[in-house]
C-alpha cells in the first residue's frame, strides 16, 4: 500500500492525479501530444503503469483531462482579465487582450501540442463545455451593448482572435495585433 502524502485519501489521489497531469503536459510541451503515453506519464510521475490506469482509462483519456485542465487555466485567465469592469467595451477589449496575451506569451503552446492528438469520443462533450467557457465572459458585455444575437457576435469576436492569434504565432507583432483585433471587434459589434 502507498504511503499517503496528505491528510485525506481525497487529497492524496487529488495530488496523486495533478502530478500525472503536470507529467503528461511537460511530455507534450517536449515532445508533441503523440508522446502522451501511459508508460511515459508514469515514468515521468515515478509512478507503476498500473498506478496510472487508478486514474485514467487510457492514454487518450489522460490527454482529454489535460485539455480540459488547460482550457480552465485559460478560462480562469480569460474571467481574470474582465474582472469587475462595468463598461461593456472595455470588458470586451480586456478580454480579446487578454486572449491575445496568452497566444503572445506563449502559454497556449501545450493546447497546441495535443491539438492533434486523438481524443474519446465520450469526452468530446466535456471539451466542448471548457471551450465555450472561454467566451462566457463576454456574454454579459455583448448583452449590455444590445447585441441582439450574442451566439453570432461570439462567433465573429473569435474568429478576430483566431486570426490574431495566427498572426501572433507566425511572427507578427502582438501589440499591434491586439490592437487591430481589438478596433476591429468594437467597431463590428458597433454595426451589430
Amino acid at each position: 500500500m502507498p504511503r499517503i502524502e496528505t491528510q485525506t485519501l481525497a487529497q492524496h489521489r487529488d495530488w496523486r492525479r495533478h502530478q500525472l497531469i503536470d507529467a503528461a503536459a511537460a511530455i507534450a510541451l517536449e515532445s508533441g501530444g503523440a508522446a502522451v503515453s501511459v508508460s511515459a506519464v508514469a515514468q515521468r510521475a515515478g509512478m507503476s503503469r498500473t498506478s496510472v490506469y487508478e486514474y485514467f482509462a487510457s492514454s487518450a483519456d489522460l490527454v482529454a483531462d489535460l485539455i480540459i485542465e488547460e482550457l480552465k487555466g485559460f478560462a480562469k485567465i480569460l474571467e481574470n482579465s474582465v474582472g469587475q469592469c462595468s463598461d461593456p467595451c472595455t470588458c470586451i477589449e480586456s478580454w480579446i487582450e487578454g486572449a491575445l496575451r496568452y497566444i503572445a506569451d506563449g502559454r497556449h503552446l501545450l493546447a497546441k501540442a495535443l491539438n492533434a492528438t486523438d481524443l474519446p469520443q465520450d469526452r468530446a462533450v466535456h471539451i466542448g463545455a471548457a471551450h465555450r467557457a472561454l467566451l462566457a465572459p463576454l456574454t454579459k458585455g455583448l448583452k449590455a451593448l444590445g447585441i441582439q444575437d450574442v451566439a453570432q457576435a461570439l462567433a465573429f469576436i473569435q474568429a478576430t482572435t483566431d486570426v490574431a492569434s495566427k498572426r501572433i504565432e507566425a511572427g507578427h507583432d502582438a501589440e499591434a495585433e491586439i490592437k487591430s483585433a481589438t478596433a476591429f471587434c468594437i467597431s463590428g459589434l458597433a454595426a451589430l
